[in-house]
Parts: C-alpha cells; structure tokens; sequence
C-alpha cells in the first residue's frame, strides 16, 4: 500500500450510486473501484474550488451544511 494512503474510509453506497461509480471506472479503464472513488473525488473537490485539500484546511469546509462559528447555518453554501 502507498504511503500516502495510509488511512482507510468505509462509505456505504446504494446500488445506485455503486453502479455509477463502476460505469465510471469501467468507462475510464480504471483498475480498481477504489481508484474510480479517488478520481471521482478530485474531480468533485475541484468542481467547488478546493485546489488543496490538505494544508489549512478545515474538516468542516467540506460538510454537506453550512457551518458558521455556532454550528449548522440555516443557508446553504451561498450564504
């Protein structure tokens, strides 16, 4: 394994969101699902303008609400 994946995540999928991700991979002559999900990441982090996700930046920057310094905002990521 690679250093720098060191860490392992688990993520439930539906058989929907499985098979998209294998249309993907297959699609893309990708190895492995896993290599398909990191792909599929980079692509989504740098849709919303993450360039890097690593140094100084918060793991709340990338929850699905809004955060403000009291916790969830009643808005969306526009506000």
């Amino acid at each position: 394994m690679n250093d720098l994946r060191a860490e392992r995540l688990q993520v439930m999928l539906s058989p929907e969101e499985l098979a998209a991700v294998d249309d993907f991979r297959f699609k893309h002559r990708m190895p492995t699902r896993a290599a398909a999900v990191r792909e599929l990441l980079k692509f989504g982090l740098a849709a919303v303008g993450v360039v890097d996700a690593g140094a100084g930046v918060k793991s709340s920057n990338f929850g699905v609400f809004g955060r403000g310094p009291d916790g969830h905002t009643e808005g969306g990521p526009e506000d």
